[in-house]
Order: structure tokens, then sequence, then C-alpha cells
């Protein structure tokens, strides 16, 4: 019993994704948006849409 209860620990989760406050596309948390390219209300890289 106590062995599984440590194993339990470990198991997978599924990832739990943000919406984008810019565009309100999902992405995960602490990564700029892969869809317009913002992060913490600034603009941080140059998004595909924007090339």
């Amino acid at each position: 019993m106590k062995k599984r209860m440590r194993r339990a620990a470990s198991r997978w989760r599924a990832p739990k994704f943000q919406s984008c406050p810019e565009c309100g596309a999902a992405k995960p948390g602490h990564i700029a948006c892969p869809s317009c390219g913002f992060y913490d209300s600034r603009k941080v890289t140059k998004a595909e849409m924007d090339a």
C-alpha cells in the first residue's frame, strides 16, 4: 500500500492551459503565446501571423 501511494504522486497528468489575455488562444502557463507573441501584457516574440 505504501509503495502504491508513493508511486501515485508521479502519475501522468494532462497539461493545464490558460487563455491568453490578448487574443484568447489557449496556451501553457509561463510561456509567450504562440499565436500573438505576447507575454505578461507585452510583445516579446514575432508571431507567425505578424510575418
